[in-house]
């Protein structure tokens, strides 16, 4: 009877270990499994995304010279710019850290917008003195001076936003995953408990 009892405890004991080697892998297995479906999406979201619209400007171009002191030559020309912008996020240069332990995902660098400027320009009235004439180096100005200036016509316009709206659109569908695998999203030390807190931690 002894030795039937130390059989059937010695029998049990086989099962629970069997059972909690058992359990234990198919714990791993999910873990691995959430981890490469967090990857992926992070690999789906990680495209550039681009938002596009035009802009148009009219600038005056001007420049006097003065030669020995006394012989003044002026120029002048009016600028008419029409310009096809994209502002794009390279989501794949999102940088992020996982922490497969503590079921963590953490979001340390969202790349910068970049803005892209293709003008057309035209030109018209131009005015050039005798001896100073519109050259390369004056083209070359004019354009710097078309880009920076339609650089900051982009930045205070819609087309940022909108870009910036589907920047936090695509940051949602990571958030959305992690939080269905029961995974928590950081975004540098910070936790993201909701779709909106993305847009209100990073600051958009």
């Amino acid at each position: 009877m002894r030795n039937f009892l130390l059989g059937v405890l010695l029998a049990s004991l086989i099962a629970l270990g069997i059972k909690y080697i058992v359990d234990r892998s198919n714990t791993q297995d999910i873990e691995v499994a959430s981890s490469g479906l967090i990857l992926d999406q992070i690999k789906n979201v990680g495209k550039l995304v681009v938002t596009e619209g035009h802009f148009s400007d009219i600038i005056t171009y001007k420049n006097d010279k003065t030669y020995f002191k006394v012989l003044s030559s002026k120029k002048k020309i009016i600028v008419m710019v029409n310009a096809n912008v994209q502002v794009s996020y390279d989501l794949r240069k999102i940088e992020h850290s996982i922490d497969k332990e503590a079921k963590t995902l953490t979001i340390t660098k969202i790349p910068e917008a970049e803005i892209n400027i293709n003008p057309e320009i035209k030109y018209h009235d131009i005015q050039e003195g005798i001896i100073n004439k519109f050259n390369a180096k004056d083209h070359n100005n004019i354009r710097k001076i078309v880009i920076k200036e339609l650089n900051k016509k982009v930045k205070k316009s819609a087309l940022v936003k909108n870009s910036k709206n589907r920047l936090i659109s695509e940051l949602q569908k990571i958030y959305i995953l992690t939080n269905s695998l029961g995974w928590t999203l950081k975004y540098k030390d910070t936790t993201i408990d909701s779709q909106t807190g993305i847009e209100e931690l990073i600051k958009l």
